[in-house]
């Protein structure tokens, strides 16, 4: 009889609090730790290379913990690193844990929110890079034209508390405005990036009207309760009682500042060491 452990999720630093804290709201029971790799982000700019390894190194601290289910609410990890994880990582070493993405529950339904079939994706230059959400949404959507823009000033801006300021205006609409050239006809825009949703007010300042925004904290909760009522066998090894622990791998002081913009609450962490 195995132990039962908490749900993982895991991000680069502080976005993916934007995804538990959905998670949280549509399965409140389970209990969850966060890991934030705060000492190594952003992973956006970094290889591919790179980002595996502190992916997987991050999983297994995971698993040290317990958990028997990770969810990645990370999109350049997603992109990056869960394929090779999935495929080649957990089977050699860990057969009866399982790690899921934010990547493939959004391509699952982001086809339904447009009549243009003109989608953009607005996300990290590492997330735009592997070309992930491209792929993904043609095997579901292929009459679906996507139009990707990297964003690489977004997430330094979130995580220095600057986005609320007018300065950042600057880059919003830059951004908006180089993914509008490629295509005018681009109705529902996706924000691929955990960060992003931070940045709604002002993206919607700068969005054309009737566009439609999707962020991702919804779509990923509504497809973990679908999966965990499918799967018996991992949901019955994920501990109830409530219970949320907060990681990093940097300055808990720093991290807990921080956190507090992204989930909406105060939060106090501990330290990682993965």
């Amino acid at each position: 009889m195995q132990t039962q452990g908490s749900i993982g999720v895991f991000d680069s630093g502080y976005g993916g609090l934007t995804v538990l804290k959905e998670i949280v709201k549509q399965l409140p029971q389970y209990n969850y730790i966060y890991l934030g790799d705060n000492a190594r982000a952003p992973y956006g700019n970094r290889s591919f290379e790179t980002v595996h390894q502190y992916t997987q190194e991050c999983v297994e601290w995971f698993f040290n913990q317990g958990c028997h289910l990770v969810v990645l609410a990370c999109n350049t990890a997603s992109a990056k690193a869960l394929r090779t994880i999935q495929q080649n990582y957990l089977p050699a070493h860990h057969p009866n844990k399982r790690v899921l993405g934010v990547i493939r529950p959004t391509t699952e339904v982001i086809g339904n929110f447009t009549e243009s079939n003109h989608i953009g994706i607005l996300a990290t230059t590492g997330t735009v890079q592997s070309n992930s959400y491209p792929i993904e949404i043609h095997k579901f959507y292929p009459n679906v034209q996507v139009h990707q823009q990297a964003c690489p000033m977004w997430v330094p801006l979130i995580e220095n508390n600057e986005h609320h300021k007018k300065g950042a205006d600057f880059f919003v609409k830059e951004y908006i405005n180089e993914l509008d050239k490629q295509n005018p006809s681009i109705d529902t825009i996706l924000l691929a990036c955990t960060h992003y949703p931070l940045l709604l007010d002002k993206i919607k300042e700068h969005t054309p009207i009737g566009t439609k925004i999707i962020t991702q904290g919804e779509i990923v909760a509504s497809s973990l309760k679908d999966y965990l009522q499918r799967h018996h066998e991992i949901e019955s090894l994920c501990s109830k009682g409530s219970d949320v622990d907060f990681y990093t791998t940097d300055s808990t002081e720093d991290f807990d500042k921080h956190a507090a913009f992204f989930y909406g609450e105060a939060i106090h962490s501990k330290l990682a060491k993965v």
